[in-house]
């Protein structure tokens, strides 16, 4: 089916119009509509009142020349020129030049014309006409393009940029509201920002896990991608080759995942697929040819009826590549960030560890001198028993630097690596029974450990290594904040999906000001006076438990003492066995 055009003949000679509308109608290329007016005032009523494609102008007229109606009509009416062809009954080179350098089209001579002539005069007009339009349409189109771009790009963060680019795109597309979707790689992903704060919910499902087949658990991370419910519907998301778009056409784009995104064959069927438009954000894929799929950019209209066009998926699709480039940039700046954040927390973690060892190895070291250097020198004066006390000065304080040591390489370790957590099967009955004896043989007669076991304590999964260091280090805590002795209280309880333990004291307990702070490296209690430690026990304790998903809470009361609750899941987070339990 042709397109109509609408073409206005503005002639004082009625026979002059029966021949151009002649002429005109039998043109097989194109449809016209035609409305004719017999002198310039007629002619500027009609031009007000309908928006025509095409005017053939007669030179001269009974109430003013042509050349003054074309001024007045391109000056009054059109804000746009609209093709004018200059008809004239003389073939005056001097009036072409005139007409041709105010803006007329083209300029006819009637005694010459022909049928063809005037025929392929009026489609150049047409056509150059359209061609004209498209240009203003795309240079208006990139200039808004650029601007939204411009203040997309004005910002480094994350959500600004966000927030800036839905309420721009909704300014650019005149619809009704904009969002952004992010895919999350564990997750179903979300929307993160939107032009409006109401909106219907964009969620992505998960496609099933498959038969079975090797791979199939990457392949139904990616599945999930690509699957993403607009409105209340599932739509899956596949590659397609972009419709081709046709010269003059003003249908709407057959499906809303368009571009490269998908072609949703049963989208129809499940929602109205006029409310929406969306294209994918492409981030660049450190070099690999596939980008990386960050997300949507989702253009929404549902107040009245709109048909998406070309040209808005194609302003959206260049909007999202610049929206993709201020989130690449946005990114990589809170990485570098993170990275200087990083670099200065490990400085001061650093310099606290020097602090810390220059400090706590000074004490331990002048006992170990002194008792070495009363040895050396009065051994031949000192009795058998007085020789062992000094030799226990020795080794205790050597075994209290050798753990320094290690604690600082197990926070230098935790801080910096973040070990593998590596999950077996632990009796803890045996496990922390095991301990509890060992600690006993070191501990003193002003101690007493008791051990309380109730509950479900079968089942668990854990680290050994972690669970001794978290053991090790709350209890070691206990003994040595409990100064004038007392008993320390080991209590573990077995519950259907996870195992608790807590150690209570009697000892000096922790003022509630430093109980915030405790958790973290070299914090330890105002009120500790000259009981030696590095404010490392806790913060060990505390990454070992978070190893396991587990939970540490402390309470504790000046002067009464303080219990310490460890909560740990009994089955490992990742449900396998490690390699160590086979």
């Amino acid at each position: 089916m042709l397109d109509t055009w609408t073409l206005v003949i503005i002639d004082d000679c009625a026979a002059d119009r029966k021949i151009y509308r002649r002429y005109l109608l039998k043109d097989p290329h194109q449809s016209y509509q035609i409305l004719e007016a017999d002198c310039a005032e007629e002619g500027l009523a009609l031009c007000r009142k309908v928006r025509c494609d095409v005017i053939l102008l007669d030179f001269c007229l009974p109430d003013m020349s042509g050349l003054e109606l074309f001024d007045r009509i391109q000056q009054e009416i059109f804000k746009t020129s609209v093709p004018v062809i200059m008809l004239t009954g003389r073939g005056d080179e001097e009036i072409a030049v005139q007409v041709m350098k105010r803006g007329a089209l083209d300029y006819l001579v009637k005694h010459n014309l022909t049928q063809d002539v005037l025929q392929l005069a009026v489609r150049n007009a047409i056509k150059q006409s359209c061609l004209q339009a498209q240009l203003l349409k795309t240079q208006e189109r990139q200039r808004l393009i650029a601007t939204t771009a411009l203040r997309i790009r004005q910002s480094l963060n994350l959500e600004q940029i966000l927030n800036t680019a839905v309420a721009e795109v909704q300014q650019l597309l005149k619809c009704d509201r904009v969002m952004v979707y992010q895919f999350a790689p564990d997750t179903d992903g979300k929307i993160v920002a939107s032009s409006v704060e109401s909106y219907r919910t964009v969620l992505c499902d998960r496609v099933g896990a498959g038969t079975g087949e090797q791979g199939s658990r990457g392949a139904e991370e990616q599945r999930s991608r690509e699957e993403v419910a607009v409105g209340f519907s599932s739509v899956p998301l596949r590659p397609c080759t972009p419709l081709p778009v046709v010269p003059n056409s003003s249908s709407p784009i057959p499906y809303i995942y368009e571009l490269g995104l998908c072609n949703c064959v049963n989208l129809k069927e499940q929602f109205n697929t006029k409310a929406n438009l969306v294209v994918p954000i492409n981030l660049s894929n450190n070099g690999n040819p596939t980008p990386k799929l960050w997300g949507l950019l989702i253009a929404h209209h549902n107040s009245g009826e709109r048909h998406w066009q070309t040209d808005d998926a194609e302003m959206l699709n260049e909007v999202s590549v610049q929206l993709a480039i201020a989130i690449q940039q946005a990114e990589l700046l809170a990485q570098t960030q993170a990275a200087l954040a990083k670099e200065k927390q490990l400085n001061v973690f650093k310099s606290q560890i020097i602090t810390t060892v220059s400090h706590e190895y000074r004490t331990p070291l002048t006992s170990i001198l002194a008792a070495a250097s009363t040895l050396v020198k009065h051994s031949q004066q000192l009795d058998e028993s007085k020789q062992e006390r000094f030799l226990g000065i020795i080794e205790q304080k050597a075994r209290y630097m050798s753990k320094l040591v290690d604690n600082m390489l197990l926070v230098n370790q935790l801080e910096l690596e973040k070990p593998k957590f590596q999950p077996i099967s632990v009796d803890l009955l045996q496990f922390f029974s095991d301990l509890l004896e060992q600690e006993r043989e070191t501990v003193g007669d002003r101690h007493e450990l008791i051990f309380k076991v109730t509950g479900n304590h079968h089942g668990f999964w854990g680290d050994r290594g972690l669970l001794q260091q978290i053991f090790i280090n709350l209890m070691s805590n206990a003994i040595k904040y409990s100064p004038d002795g007392g008993s320390v209280e080991f209590h573990l309880i077995g519950k259907e999906s996870e195992a608790i333990f807590y150690i209570k004291d009697c000892g000096i307990g922790i003022p509630m000001a430093d109980q915030e702070n405790l958790f973290q490296s070299f914090s330890r209690g105002s009120n500790v006076d000259t009981i030696p430690g590095t404010g490392l026990g806790l913060a060990i304790a505390k990454a070992c438990v978070e190893l396991h998903s587990g939970n540490i809470t402390l309470s504790s009361e000046v002067g009464q003492g303080t219990k310490v609750t460890v909560s740990l899941p009994k089955i490992c987070p990742t449900g396998q066995l490690s390699p160590s339990s086979t």
